[in-house]
């Protein structure tokens, strides 16, 4: 079984990678990070936010 992701809104996600709300929301839609919540509220996963800052692909 999956574990259900630790997921935080797009304003936490901001806050937690150090960039703005339209960066996050511009790296979902490039399919840098999976979007989650329903269709007023997007959510993002904590793992995958910080794997990607891991890497190095936030720019």
């Amino acid at each position: 079984m999956t574990p259900k992701p630790r997921t935080v809104p797009t304003e936490l996600a901001a806050l937690a990678m150090g960039v703005t709300q339209a960066t996050i929301r511009k790296w979902a839609s490039r399919g840098k990070l999976t979007r989650h919540g329903g269709p007023r509220r997007a959510e993002y996963d904590l793992d995958e936010l910080f794997a990607l800052a891991r890497r190095g692909e936030t720019e």
